[in-house]
């Protein structure tokens, strides 16, 4: 950011194009693959497992896949954290990226795997 304003900053977050926002879905490795990969953060795809580390008592400690990744607000769908509705039935809870780990890597995507080994093996 390059204003101390917090408006400001909200306002470029918001306005942020969708090649910035992507970097806004990124989130830290657990131990095991920050020794494998030998970097902290990757960016959350659809398919990796994650493990929900902060938020309330209900969700904390949850690990499940991916099932979509919401740019726009830096948020993920995981399965098997709902939350109940008002009538009683179970809905979707979106957990923001910053609010986990990622514990085991999909690694279907050629580019992806590329990406990450050439870096491993830079480092």
């Amino acid at each position: 950011m390059t204003s101390k304003y917090a408006r400001k900053q909200r306002k470029a977050l918001y306005n942020a194009p969708n090649h910035v926002r992507t970097k806004g879905v990124g989130s830290h490795l657990s131990d095991e693959l920050i020794e494998k990969l030998g970097r902290r953060t990757v960016r959350v795809v659809k398919g990796d497992t994650v493990k929900v580390v902060r938020g309330d008592e209900d969700v904390r400690g949850l690990e499940g896949k991916v099932t979509r990744v919401d740019t726009q607000s830096g948020r993920l769908i995981i399965e098997g954290v709902t939350i109940a509705k008002a009538d009683g039935t179970m809905t979707e809870r979106p957990v923001h990226a910053s609010n986990v780990i990622i514990t085991k890597l999909d690694m279907k995507d050629s580019y992806r795997k590329q990406k990450l080994q050439y870096e491993e093996g830079s480092q």
